[in-house]
């Protein structure tokens, strides 16, 4: 290990779709869990750096999906929020197996699987050495595990919010590289930029949440193995948003 790492407490945000092999018939593959899990493990023993993951459930249900078909936005957003229970149930086995303790807090109550997400709770977990999974999103329908994500590690006072993609994009481009050969990964980009360039590196409520309270965003692809424990470390892999 080369220094000191930068990040003392960080939220990973994981997409559901990091937890799928892309089979139309799997919705949770579990060497892909495996990987991801071992990776957190390995890097927090490692880098001894607190982390907090926030999970998707998209691999499982979309809440703007169900809409779309005319489902109540509302309750198909709920569906959406326990799919990602699901997701977090999958990735705190996984990372016990690997010898990592965990606590998983959901913003919505069911007592017999998670705690509640309680803030200070969670700090403590974290001190304590724990991964700590936030799952069920903010609680609340209209939002994204994006805007959770942001919303939890603003409340935990994380130094970072890492932003783990999938399918093929390692960071924030200055178009959109599936649609555009020559598109640009940017290694630094401001909160300013991102908004008025409507770069999509997160939701937009995400992005002028982290802005506001001056968290920096490190957007990284979650596909490339140990991408996770460069994230930790500082490399300068994706791109940094701040």
């Amino acid at each position: 290990m080369e220094g000191k790492p930068p990040w003392r407490r960080v939220v990973l945000k994981l997409s559901g779709e990091a937890f799928a092999s892309g089979a139309a018939d799997e919705t949770i593959d579990g060497a892909a869990v495996e990987r991801i899990a071992k990776e957190v493990t390995d890097a927090r023993a490692e880098l001894g750096t607190e982390i907090a993951v926030v999970v998707g459930g998209g691999n499982i249900w979309r809440g703007a999906t169900g809409s779309a078909t005319g489902m109540d936005r509302a309750s198909a957003d709920y569906m959406g929020m326990l799919a990602t229970v699901i997701n977090a149930l999958a990735l705190q086995d996984a990372l016990e197996r690997q010898g990592q303790p965990t606590r998983v807090q959901t913003a919505i109550g069911m007592s017999q699987i998670a705690e509640p997400y309680i803030r200070l709770r969670a700090i403590r977990h974290l001190e304590k050495g724990r991964v700590v999974i936030f799952a069920a999103g903010t609680g609340n329908p209209f939002f994204t595990t994006d805007t959770a994500g942001a919303l939890r590690a603003v409340e935990i006072e994380a130094d970072v919010l890492l932003k783990g993609t999938h399918g093929g994009v390692d960071g924030v481009y200055d178009a959109d590289p599936r649609t555009h050969v020559g598109a640009r990964r940017l290694k630094e980009i401001s909160f300013d930029d991102v908004i008025s360039k409507q770069l999509r590196a997160m939701d937009l409520t995400a992005i002028t949440l982290c802005k506001e309270n001056s968290l920096p965003i490190h957007v990284f692809s979650i596909m490339e193995p140990g991408n996770i424990r460069r994230a930790l470390h500082g490399d300068q892999i994706g791109t940094l948003v701040r």
